[in-house]
């Protein structure tokens, strides 16, 4: 059986490529107590402290439901908290939060030399660049 459709699929090599990533990502950040994905809120909202809502769901590219389901769950944690200014959601973050941004901050570090050792520097740099392109044209139908 002929599988090269597979290997030509732009659907099924960033599907594998995600898989990979976040098998590493998630490796890396394991120390935190955190998924890669509440550690780069964490620092987002550290870095931005009063950032909205619906900047941070902008950010990252994901759905205003899924940060508020997101936000919950670090607010449950004590990581962050909401101030509602209007209809505005501003997050914050917490004591707690901030301790840990260094440790994010490291994982992610971490993470980026792993997969430039695999990858190379020039390699990693060049796929995210064209990853993010290519992103771009396809978001715009």
């Amino acid at each position: 059986m002929d599988e090269s459709y597979l290997h030509n699929c732009l659907f099924f090599t960033t599907n594998r490529l995600s898989r990979a990533i976040t098998k590493m990502a998630e490796e890396e950040f394991a120390s935190t107590g955190l998924t890669p994905m509440y550690g780069y809120i964490i620092r987002l909202v550290t870095a931005t402290p009063g950032i909205s809502q619906k900047e941070l769901s902008e950010k990252l590219y994901i759905a205003a439901s899924t940060i508020t389901r997101f936000i919950d769950k670090l607010e449950g944690k004590q990581l962050v908290e909401r101030k509602v200014q209007g209809k505005t959601v501003l997050i914050y973050p917490t004591p707690k939060g901030k301790e840990l941004e260094e440790a994010i901050r490291n994982a992610s570090k971490s993470l980026h030399r792993r997969y430039e050792a695999i990858l190379g520097t020039e390699a990693s740099k060049q796929l995210s660049i064209d990853i993010e392109m290519t992103s771009e044209q396809l978001e715009k139908k």
